[in-house]
């Protein structure tokens, strides 16, 4: 590492490369800096034995290279990126510095005969820790997890020291990073640099449980359990005990690597109607002896497709023809960025997405923390998630009706690493959630490469869901077939069926993005001028009306073979404003009660 420069320059360096926003959300306030978002961070895997380490933090951004052994600039609030308001801080760091955090930890976690795992939600971009002065480990990837056991670093007592170091090149860099550029502008946002999902301790058995996913037999009526172990030992039994509130029970055991097979006798599925969730209770035994024991759900949902009676492929979800529709969400918070500032505030997207009639959402570009997906399977959310969008040297602008094919990126094989790791590590964390129904690895050819070769990973890692490939239109062919289950292309602001005498009968037509209307409502936005969006208005009235028509051409669509449809988008973000809700969630710009009106009739079921 190279001699630390004064703290007194380094401050006054960062004094000019700060952000000045201060637009909040109803939930700004609300956040508490000593204690932010204590909700327990990973639903899917419940144990009791868990100690949140959000909150106040020690931060230093130095030259790349160099070392905080001077001392640090002052407090970070974690787990909000340093760029956000409600990190305290709003500082640039860029690709030439690094972002240092540091913590003195009072562990109150019983470590008798346990291990005691460091959870990360997520870092952007590049992590290296240690733990009182040892190395820990590392990790690089913005939107995927990831532990580390920390268990023979510990000091005896109660304190304990953390230290964090971050780089990321932002769009300097050829990793994921969805929309983020060190100069924001257009469709392109603020960086995310840091800490920006929970940070938690947790105290585990030796033996334990990981992680547990679940797959539905939809034609057998079975959940088929496949529980990960952390183990040296092979004569160990885990154990499935599922059961529903009206008085369902059924347990099964296996041997470790065995899968769990339930049989449910009158099974109900999980669907945007009936968001019902099965409680699980996953335990791991050697003998007779109790090892370890954690809680989740399950879902019994099967998502495929088929083709109708006029010989149009449809998203079948439990056997029933359904037409995917709802918004482009891109999750960015004018207060915390990539960070909502509260559970509420995180759940608030959802609920107000299902009020207003839409059945899914396509989480655009981004990852969400483990909570959102939680959300949304509770509340019967259809889920279409984006790969984050990286080394976009090959990007290209939409034009009405275009399907392009075959504009692959060369990228390095380092990039292309970069890439192959964390889409894999994404799928792995998230394909627990049964409100995810599509994967979508590329979007708009935004550093698209190897299609084939991603979509046959994307199979192979979870070969349960279907896959939009590419969505905006860069399709790549596999003999007469389109590479994955759907031929997507975007189009503003109207509505547009993919040409179904183009490869349609072998895949689902889909309009991947549309829409896009724009209106400004004062004291509500980003800037106070030079606002877009993809087609403006001046009122609300005009807004609505227009989105009447864009929805009544929508309808006529579907019986040409579209199959569903993602509208642009759910709120405002930064300086475009085409959301159905302001950037600060205060205003809803079409009423809730009459968007609800206007998808039912697009929605309901044919008779």
């Amino acid at each position: 590492m190279k001699p630390l420069f004064s703290l007194v320059l380094l401050l006054l360096l960062n004094l000019t490369s700060g952000y000045t926003q201060t637009l909040k959300t109803q939930w700004t306030e609300e956040v508490d800096p000593a204690n932010p978002l204590p909700e327990y961070p990973r639903p899917q895997l419940v144990r009791t034995s868990w100690q949140n380490l959000n909150g106040p933090w020690d931060y230093a951004i130095l030259p790349k290279g160099t070392t905080p052994e001077a001392g640090f600039q002052g407090k970070i609030t974690v787990p909000f990126a340093v760029e956000s308001l409600l990190s305290g801080v709003q500082l640039k760091v860029g690709p030439d510095q690094e972002l240092w955090y540091e913590r003195e930890v009072s562990l109150q976690l019983d470590r008798k005969n346990r291990r005691t795992i460091i959870h990360f939600g997520a870092v952007d971009w590049e992590a290296e820790v240690w733990v009182n002065g040892k190395p820990a480990g590392s990790h690089q990837g913005g939107f995927d997890g990831f532990s580390l056991d920390i268990s023979d670093l510990l000091l005896p007592g109660d304190k304990q020291r953390i230290r964090v170091r971050v780089w990321d090149p932002s769009d300097a860099g050829p990793q994921p990073r969805g929309k983020q550029v060190q100069e924001p502008r257009g469709i392109w946002y603020t960086p995310v640099t840091g800490i920006w999902q929970t940070v938690w301790l947790e105290t585990v058995p030796i033996q334990h449980i990981t992680a547990l996913t679940s797959r539905t037999d939809w034609e057998n009526q079975i959940l088929v359990f496949r529980p990960e172990i952390q183990s040296n030992r092979q004569d160990l039994t885990v154990q499935i005990n599922l059961t529903d509130p009206q008085g369902f029970s059924e347990t099964k055991s296996a041997k470790l690597g065995e899968p769990i097979q339930i049989h449910l006798t009158s099974p109900r599925p999980w669907s945007p109607s009936d968001a019902f969730l099965y409680q699980v209770r996953v335990t791991l035994y050697q003998g007779k002896n109790l090892l370890d024991e954690a809680s989740s759900y399950a879902a019994f949902r099967d998502i495929r497709m088929a083709k109708d009676a006029h010989g149009h492929q449809r998203m079948m979800l439990n056997g029933e023809e359904v037409f995917h529709y709802g918004p482009l969400d891109q999750g960015w918070w004018p207060d915390g960025l990539y960070t909502a500032p509260t559970d509420e505030a995180l759940l608030f997207d959802i609920q107000k997405t299902r009020e207003m009639g839409f059945n899914m959402i396509r989480k655009h570009v981004k990852v969400e923390p483990a909570r959102w997906y939680y959300h949304a399977d509770r509340l019967g959310m259809l889920v279409w998630q984006d790969m984050p969008s990286g080394d976009m040297g090959n990007r290209w602008e939409i034009r009405p009706g275009v399907i392009r094919k075959g504009m692959n990126r060369e990228r390095t094989p380092a990039s292309e690493k970069i890439f192959t790791t964390e889409w894999s590590e994404i799928i792995e964390e998230l394909k627990f959630f049964p409100s995810i129904v599509v994967w979508v690895p590329f979007n708009e050819a935004w550093g698209q490469f190897k299609t084939k070769e991603i979509t046959a990973l994307t199979r192979e890692l979870d070969p349960t869901r279907l896959i939009n490939s590419a969505s905006g239109g860069n399709f790549e062919l596999e003999g007469n077939r389109v590479v994955g289950d759907i031929l997507d292309l975007h189009n503003y602001p109207d509505p547009v069926i993919p040409d179904p005498a183009i490869f349609g009968s072998n895949s689902c037509l889909v309009l991947g993005e549309y829409g896009g209307l724009g209106l400004p409502i004062g004291r509500h936005t980003w800037q106070q001028k030079d606002n877009w969006g993809y087609q403006s208005f001046k009122s609300q009235e005009e807004l609505e009306a227009r989105y009447r028509a864009l929805v009544e051409d929508l309808k006529e669509l579907i019986s040409k073979g579209l199959a569903a449809a993602v509208y642009t988008q759910t709120t405002d973000v930064e300086i475009e404003t085409n959301g159905l809700m302001t950037y600060d969630r205060k205003v809803i710009k079409i009423p809730t009660a009459v968007l609800f009106e206007i998808h039912q009739k697009l929605l309901q079921k044919k008779k």
